[in-house]
């Protein structure tokens, strides 16, 4: 297989992919909405999709050059679909566990807004017995007073996209803010003594070399973030930097994925060496006994996930649903009292087993006793052939009695993922 980074999607966010996602199952989703609450932890999205500009490497729904009252419209909707699915027999009554503001650019509200919107999920749900409330940033769309209204609303993990401390790295790749803002909004990050922060990194961007790369790195240890994430650079079909370079009949100079594993590794060796903790294949933490990812495990363990927001992808009673994706047929829904579900999948036991094991197995190992227990079907029986070839490639250090991933094979962890997959899922992907 090539090591070349193509045009395509490499990373696994959930199980059955989406491409099995479809209106039919609407009719799934709202009785999910209106079943008896599960026993399951409930989590709260919310997709704030407004942006200074898009970086050409971004695939998310987003827009930019949007006017005040568009902004304002949206955010009341958000506090009204969260009153609309709070009141559902699914949730009615129930703690939230976690909370996400991602985008987008949530941090592209106004305070007054953000205060308003908060007050209304507070009212709504309530998140008071919230273990981490997470709020991811651009730099350039904070100032000061923003960040002191963040820590007194209630956000406890402040998640800021750098991506590179590079200025000529982010001009070339689309990105809002440049250095500078960088260090100034984590001055204010800092003083505001969040319980949680965290620095977003993007190991292969355009124009990355091996001197800016460990120099972002360098950069990001002196500023002492609880978390970093580091992603590897891909490029979705729908991109910038996809759509130009077809056009002009051209590739993207983006690094291979040989390049970006070492990079990662690279970086993962010196936050280790400074006492950080690898977490996932992504993500290391400072303090493991304090810094936690809530969010992301109880969901990839198989939490309910209310989503609010266009485009929002959720998971309810067993069922997964998507929002409406785009923003004229979203309003229509939610001003008019209704879930703006556009589509969704009931998954089958098996299939939601195979969810967690995936979406477990990217944190290096993963709890097949558990889902033994949970499923009735031993992970390490059902899929001895496939624990077998990941051995024999050198990507699993260990099978019994949990199975533990390489550093190789967890830095190439999403490309592995398919073969749990059942056969209709696995399409050609690209190589990682």
């Amino acid at each position: 297989m090539s090591d070349v980074t193509e045009p395509g999607s490499y990373f696994v966010a959930n199980y059955p992919p989406f491409t099995r996602w479809t209106a039919d199952a609407v009719p799934d989703v709202l009785a999910a909405f209106a079943a008896p609450p599960t026993q399951e932890p409930l989590g709260l999205y919310l997709h704030v999709p407004f942006c200074r500009k898009r970086c050409k490497f971004c695939y998310f729904r987003v827009y930019t050059d949007v006017a005040a009252a568009d902004v304002e419209r949206y955010s009341l909707a958000l506090a009204r679909e969260a009153a609309i699915a709070a009141a559902r027999p699914a949730v009615a009554g129930r703690p939230l566990r976690y909370v996400y503001f991602g985008g987008g650019t949530p941090s592209f509200l106004s305070v007054k807004q953000l205060e308003r919107l908060v007050a209304g999920i507070h009212e709504s749900f309530g998140w008071d017995d919230a273990e981490e409330v997470t709020f991811e940033c651009e730099p350039g769309t904070l100032s000061e007073p923003k960040v002191k209204a963040l820590k007194a609303i209630g956000m406890t993990r402040i998640s800021l996209g750098v991506e590179n401390f590079n200025d000529g790295i982010l001009e070339a790749n689309g990105r809002a803010h440049l250095s500078a803002e960088i260090l100034r909004a984590w001055d204010w990050i800092k003083a505001a003594d969040f319980p949680s922060t965290n620095l977003d990194l993007i190991a292969g961007m355009v124009g990355e070399t091996d001197e800016l790369w460990r120099a972002t790195i360098e950069q990001t240890l002196a500023l002492e973030p609880d978390s970093v994430t580091i992603y590897q650079m891909e490029l979705p079909y729908n991109t910038v930097f996809v759509k130009d370079a077809k056009g002009e009949g051209r590739d993207v100079p983006v690094a291979d994925w040989a390049t970006k594993r070492r990079w990662v590794s690279e970086a993962f060796d010196r936050f280790v060496g400074r006492g950080y903790a690898v977490s996932s294949g992504y993500t290391l933490v400072r303090d493991p006994a304090r810094v936690h990812f809530r969010y992301r495990d109880m969901l990839w363990e198989g939490s309910d996930l209310v989503a609010l927001g266009v485009a929002s992808f959720g998971h309810l009673s067993g069922v997964h649903y998507q929002n409406e994706a785009h923003w004229d047929p979203y309003l229509a829904a939610v001003e008019s009292g209704r879930l703006p579900i556009q589509r969704g999948l009931k998954p089958s036991p098996r299939e939601r087993l195979i969810r967690e094991l995936v979406l477990g197995l990217k944190k290096g190992t993963v709890d097949t006793q558990r889902l033994a227990a949970t499923y009735g079907i031993d992970p390490l029986v059902e899929w001895q052939d496939a624990w077998q070839h990941l051995a024999d490639a050198g990507w699993l250090a260990a099978r019994d009695p949990l199975p533990v991933l390489t550093r190789e094979g967890l830095l190439r962890v999403d490309s592995l993922l398919p073969v749990f997959f059942e056969p209709v899922d696995r399409p050609a992907r690209p190589s990682a």
